[in-house]
């Protein structure tokens, strides 16, 4: 999704109240507010396609496996994100319809103009997340899925995968081929694009 910057400021509570009046989404960094504008069809392919890879795994583990409609809350409300998938399997989640608070994994479809927040502010916020085992980066311009997980202490690990190779989800104990994944993705359109 692409974030489009509009200058207001307010308190978390207020920006909870005020968001759920409004017809598109916004996500909430620190007391500004941003608006999220719509995706491309990779976008929601890539998206799409995760989470029928995955709904099997969420549903037996008896989690919640939700998209770009529902928020994150990182640091006791001072971000609100809403990444293109989450999956909680907490039970404390239970208690809010709108965001959650201690998801399990993350993941986010790149683009253009997100990319270098979903790789740095995001990351820094989401890892911030005690509950948080996985993050993960899917990319729309050719056939790589990054995978962050959670290692002793403070560190992540990093682990990337390219055409041909498995993913492996570890989060949920899912490894799915890389192709399942970009199945009608369209990657010859991004490169026309990239080359016009």
């Amino acid at each position: 999704m692409i974030a489009i910057s509009q200058p207001r400021y307010m308190t978390a509570d207020d920006y909870l109240e005020w968001e759920s009046h409004q017809e598109i989404r916004h996500e909430y960094c620190d007391g500004e507010v941003f608006a999220m504008a719509g995706g491309t069809k990779n976008h929601d392919e890539l998206a799409f396609n995760m989470r029928r890879l995955l709904i099997d795994k969420v549903e037996n583990d008896r989690c919640r496996m939700s998209g770009s409609d529902v928020k994150v809350m990182v640091k006791e409300g001072l971000f609100f994100r809403y990444p293109d998938l989450s999956v909680s399997c907490d039970d404390r989640d239970e208690g809010s319809d709108t965001f959650y608070t201690f998801p399990k994994l993350i993941i986010e479809v790149l683009s253009d103009s997100t990319e270098n927040v979903d790789r740095g502010d995001k990351f820094q916020e989401y890892i911030q997340i005690p509950t948080l085992e996985e993050y993960v980066l899917i990319s729309t311009k050719r056939i790589q899925v990054e995978c962050f997980r959670r290692g002793e202490g403070r560190m992540w690990l990093y682990s990337p995968y390219r055409e041909g190779e498995t993913v492996e989800i570890a989060s949920m104990g899912v490894e799915l081929p890389i192709e399942k994944l970009y199945r009608n993705v369209r990657l010859d359109i991004v490169k026309a694009e990239q080359t016009s």
